[in-house]
Formats: C-alpha cells, structure tokens, sequence
C-alpha cells in the first residue's frame, strides 16, 4: 500500500514538467531589439566584402599641374636711394652798408625776382657823401680846364725861347696832375654811388624769400653776421642721395665682370615724395661724388628735378630710384610658385621630363610686382609648377599643363636684400620701403640660356 502512492507521485510531477515545457512551447518568440539591423548589416558586410574580392580596386587620379617654361629677359637695375632736398640756390641777404631801415617792401614767404628792392635803409649820410663827391669832381674837371690852356702856352713861348725848357715841362706835369685828380674824383663819385645804391637792399638771385629777421627801425652795419632774410631757388631743386660704397664697389664688380651692364646717356630718376606717392616730374642724375664720406662710409649722389609748382620744398625727406645697370640674362618667378622651407630658404617645384616633380632650393633678389628676381638656382627652358604644386610633392608623377610665360620688355626692378641658396645676406642702405643694395647676377653662373 505504501508504494502505491509513490507510484501515483512520479507521473503527476512529470505531467506538471511536462505541462510547463509544452506551454513554454506554444509562446511566441520575441526578438531582441536591433536585432533585426545587426542582422542586415552583416548581410550587406557579407556581400560587399564578396564584390571587393571579386573586382580590382581603381587607379588613383594622377595630379595635374600647370607649369610655365623659364624665360630670360632684359631687366634694367635699380636701386631706392633715401634722401633730402636741397634749394637749387641759395642767398643770405646781408646789409652792404650800415644804417637804419626805414622800410620792408616784399611780403614774406613770396617769390621775388633778381634786383627786386627788399629793403630801405635811411640814405640821407650816403646822399650827402654822393653829393660832395660829385662836386668834387665839378671842381678838379674845372682845374684841368685851366690848366690845359697854360700848358700849351707855355709850349708855343718855348718854340720862341720866351720860357725856359722847365718852365714847359713844369706846366705840362700840373696838367696831368690835375687830370688825374679828375678821374680820382670820378672814382670818389662812383663810390659814394654805390653805396648809395646799396640803402636800397635788393634781392641778390631770383626765388622765394622767408622771413625777416629784422624790423623797419632796426640798426643793420656792413659787418654784422645775421643775414636780413634768406632767399631760395627752388626750380629746379637739387635731391641729393646717399649709396654706401659697399654697395658701389658691388654694382662696379658686376659690370667689370660682365654680369651687368652699365647704363649710358643722361640717368633718369624717379622721386616718391614722403607719403608713398610718385612725384610728377623726373629728375635726372648731375653728378656721383669724388669721395667717401669717413664717417659714415658713404658717398652723394645728387639729381636735378624740375620743380615748377614748387611742390617740393628744401629739406624735404623723399626716395630716389635711378637704374644702376642693365641685366640681359635676368630670370623673373611668380611669387605664387615660391615657398621658404623651414630655414628659410626659397623653393621652387619643377617638372623634369620624365613627369616627376623636383623640389629645388634658389637664390632670389627683391620683387617686381608679383614676380621674384632669381639670382641662382634656375635657367631657361626648365619647367616651372606655377598652380597646383600644392598638391603634388617631390618625386611624385604628375600630369602637366603647360602655360606660356606672357612676354615681357624692359622690366624695371629696385634692388633689394639678396638671399641666396645657403642663406640670407643682407646689405644696409637708406630707403623708406626696404634696405636697398646692388643684386647682381653672380658671376660665372650666367650664360645664354640663363642661371644656374
């Protein structure tokens, strides 16, 4: 009887297992959420990585550059010299005789003219001393009025022997006396007009006056050291500039070599005025001075430039550019195709034949607008990345486009800090804008075809 019961147990625990396993059988499986989006992307991961083994993969594009062959060209050299402005003439008006000025007659800071009267001094002593001069010399011409006839008296009664040999010749020395007491007074005369003259100051040389230093009622003598006023012409007017000799002794070096050329005839000269701006006239080169200053190791240049609205006064800060010399082989860069390294150096790209790009470091002067001057590194022919070298490195393949340089005259430049393939070398000199110094081609790298 008591196994019964066990017997009864095992099946009914089995049903209530069985029972819940069948339940757990009839609920509906629920997906995890995303599983659906896992699902799909391993799909496509599958698929495209099938695609991949099955196609190559394609070719990068290649990189196109433009380029522009290297061309040389006449170049004429020139350098930004800073200097000043002196007055084409200049007179300190001085009193030539004392005496106390009774009138000014010019207006101060007004153009006068050569003889103009500036000033009146009292005349009354002078007119006086004018005066008895002349009448002095009334009174000696009326001596020798007298004496003329006695003389030759005294030569017809000698042809009778009625006077004595000494008795003419004594009568003949009273006459010259007496006619040169005549031109003594005319002498007296003519002084004591001159200084009477001189009560009338006048302007000494035509141009413009400034101010007076002295009033009407003023004492002024002959011997005094301050000047009345001061006159000065000013057209044309004087610009007189400073080149250090180092400098100098450069540009001669490169025309002795044959690097430069120097330039022949009258040198033109263009003035920027202290603002920047271009002065309307040119001036032309007078002289190159014979020495060197010992102080401060440089040497004058002074040019004449016309100066007719008197726009340009003595004293005046401006830049001088003249052209020094001409380059015939000289080799000009867009400043978009140059970069600096990171010592600084300039660098070009360029296309070999073979389609790889080069990187090449140069030496460059001063620029011309948007273009570099090149001094080293270059020569004519080779083929310069002017766009797109951005994008390509050294020895990479590229695909060229070539663009014409545009042609070019006579292309003027200022000389500027030369900086060349192993570094830079700066040269001091006076100019507004930038230390000018001669850049000539170095010597021995020039050649028909352009610099290396």
């Amino acid at each position: 009887m008591s196994a019964c019961p066990a017997a009864v147990s095992r099946p009914a625990a089995h049903r209530r297992v069985s029972r819940r396993a069948t339940s757990c059988a009839r609920r509906p499986v629920r997906a995890l959420p995303g599983a659906h989006l896992l699902i799909a992307t391993a799909v496509a991961l599958a698929l495209a990585g099938c695609q991949k083994a099955g196609a190559p993969a394609p070719a990068p594009e290649e990189t196109t550059v433009v380029v522009q062959p290297i061309v040389t060209q006449r170049l004429a050299v020139e350098q930004s010299l800073a200097g000043r402005t002196v007055a084409h003439m200049s007179a300190e008006v001085r009193p030539q005789v004392g005496g106390i000025i009774q009138k000014r007659l010019f207006t101060e800071g007004q153009d006068v003219k050569e003889g103009q009267v500036l000033y009146q001094l009292d005349a009354a002593s002078y007119e006086a001393a004018y005066d008895n001069a002349k009448a002095s010399l009334v009174q000696a011409q009326a001596v020798v009025r007298a004496a003329k006839p006695k003389a030759q008296r005294y030569r017809d009664l000698l042809a009778i022997d009625a006077v004595s040999k000494q008795d003419v010749d004594d009568a003949e020395a009273t006459l010259q006396q007496n006619r040169a007491a005549v031109v003594a007074a005319q002498a007296s005369l003519q002084s004591a007009k001159i200084n009477l003259d001189y009560t009338r100051i006048k302007a000494p040389i035509s141009g413009r006056i400034g101010t007076s230093t002295y009033t009407p009622g003023a004492l002024v003598t002959a011997s005094q050291d301050t000047a009345l006023t001061t006159i000065q012409q000013l057209d044309p007017i004087y610009v007189d500039v400073t080149q250090t000799s180092a400098q100098l002794l450069a540009l001669r070096k490169a025309i002795d070599s044959g690097a430069l050329q120097a330039v022949n005839g009258k040198v033109k000269v263009k003035i920027f005025l202290e603002d920047g701006s271009l002065y309307n006239h040119e001036g032309t080169l007078e002289f190159v001075g014979t020495s060197i200053s010992t102080s401060t190791g440089n040497i004058t240049l002074r040019a004449v430039v016309p100066n007719p609205d008197h726009l340009l006064l003595p004293g005046a800060y401006v830049r001088a550019v003249l052209p020094l010399a001409i380059d015939e082989q000289a080799i000009l860069v867009p400043q978009t195709a140059l970069t600096r390294n990171t010592r600084g150096e300039a660098v070009v790209k360029l296309v070999g034949n073979d389609g790889k790009v080069e990187e090449r470091v140069i030496g460059v002067a001063d620029t011309d607008g948007d273009q570099w001057i090149v001094t080293s590194g270059l020569k004519a022919g080779e083929k310069l990345v002017i766009e797109g070298g951005s994008r390509a490195s050294g020895g990479q393949t590229v695909k060229v486009e070539e663009k014409q340089a545009a042609p070019h005259g006579t292309v003027k430049v200022k000389t500027g800090a030369k900086d060349d393939a192993t570094g830079s070398h700066e040269t001091p000199a006076a100019s507004v804008e930038h230390e000018g110094s001669v850049a000539p081609a170095q010597s021995g790298t020039d050649s028909a075809s352009g610099r290396q």
